[in-house]
């Protein structure tokens, strides 16, 4: 397996990848530094599988390939409704939080490693998702191209991550981290956020059309989808063979 620290990886940082595998005993706590995630999650897996209800059918459960999974809230998630789950992540610990809390969870299995790897075994996967994990690669193009490489034929790519707005600077930045404190400080670069236009333009270079998108919210009653895109946003991505 390739060393996943590298210093010179375009779809993966090694301050990231410490980062996050420093926070991996917390982040099946509710209430612990994952809590934004914890909130949003039914609402990003309620999007995807309905997005995956009116591709495949609505009783159709293709397997699903989640890509920095973390620790695997979605992936628990996905697998929980049904679906036949691989989670891939570079950082051990939070691979190893995940086995822990989802040994029990039928068809959901966990791999450390990279999308290099999964590429060079020749996998391809139904459904690919990679939820909040664009705006911490250092190349977002790079990561695309392989994303699309790990994407069968007639599958569906789904992307979540945040917008470079002032707004998702106020809100997301530092709003978040530093006024709220519902994430530790530094966890994002705003400079790394990720606008649609740039995602559907890495997609098409990466053959994928971008199919649609709806913005997630926080409401009074939890997160919700909707039309503003402005800050956090999820994302789906075709094969550009597949258009129309």
């Amino acid at each position: 397996m390739s060393n996943p620290s590298r210093a010179d990886d375009p779809t993966l940082s090694a301050a990231e990848i410490a980062q996050f595998s420093a926070l991996a005993g917390q982040w099946w706590d509710p209430r612990g530094p994952m809590r934004p995630l914890h909130a949003m999650n039914p609402c990003r897996i309620g999007w995807i599988t309905d997005g995956i209800a009116a591709h495949f059918g609505a009783d159709a459960k293709p397997a699903i390939l989640d890509l920095g999974c973390g620790a695997g809230l979605a992936a628990e998630a996905l697998a929980l409704a049904g679906f036949p789950v691989l989670g891939v992540d570079a950082a051990e610990a939070a691979i190893a939080a995940g086995r822990a809390h989802g040994a029990a969870v039928p068809g959901l299995v966990y791999r450390v490693g990279r999308a290099e790897d999964l590429v060079a075994d020749g996998l391809r996967f139904p459904v690919v998702t990679a939820l909040e994990v664009i705006e911490h690669v250092p190349d977002p193009g790079a990561f695309l191209v392989l994303l699309a490489e790990l994407l069968a034929p007639g599958g569906l790519l789904f992307v979540s991550t945040l917008n470079r707005t002032k707004r998702a600077w106020l809100t997301a930045k530092f709003g978040a981290e530093y006024v709220l404190r519902l994430l530790p400080a530094g966890t994002h670069d705003w400079r790394q956020f990720v606008p649609p236009a740039d995602l559907a333009r890495y997609g098409r270079a990466a053959g994928l059309h971008f199919a649609d998108a709806t913005g997630m919210m926080m409401s009074p009653t939890g997160w919700r989808t909707g039309p503003d895109l402005s800050v956090n946003y999820i994302a789906r991505l075709a094969s550009l063979a597949e258009r129309g």
